[in-house]
């Protein structure tokens, strides 16, 4: 997938997260990228996901992932935008399934999704 392709697709993200009210300032993307690589999820504890967020950074086990994957990822990287030390510490103390962030970013997607979206 071509790398405009992906950026296309961050802004499409984008628009739906700026549906939302969930922090004072919509999130920037200027300086956010999109890298598909595969190597990262076959990590032992990576393999059960498909995308991760980092700083700035969104990984993707591979391109063809669903919109809807990315505007939870991204979703992530406007949480660190907004309370990053609070979303680091709490990455590291609360589990994956009850971390409000999690929880935060799969409602955003659920609220900004097409009815006929490529989930």
């Amino acid at each position: 997938m071509p790398e405009n392709d992906l950026r296309a697709r961050v802004e499409r993200a984008k628009a739906r997260l700026d549906l939302l009210d969930y922090y004072p300032t919509p999130v920037r993307i200027d300086r956010v990228r999109v890298v598909v690589a595969p190597w990262f999820f076959r990590l032992p504890l990576m393999r059960r996901y498909t995308g991760y967020a980092l700083w700035r950074t969104i990984l993707l086990k591979r391109a063809d992932v669903s919109d809807d994957l990315l505007t939870h990822e991204l979703c992530h990287i406007w949480q660190g935008q907004q309370r990053f030390w609070h979303m680091t510490f709490t990455h590291l103390t609360t589990r994956y399934r009850s971390n409000p962030y999690e929880i935060e970013a799969r409602r955003a997607d659920a609220e900004t999704r097409q009815p006929d979206s490529d989930r």
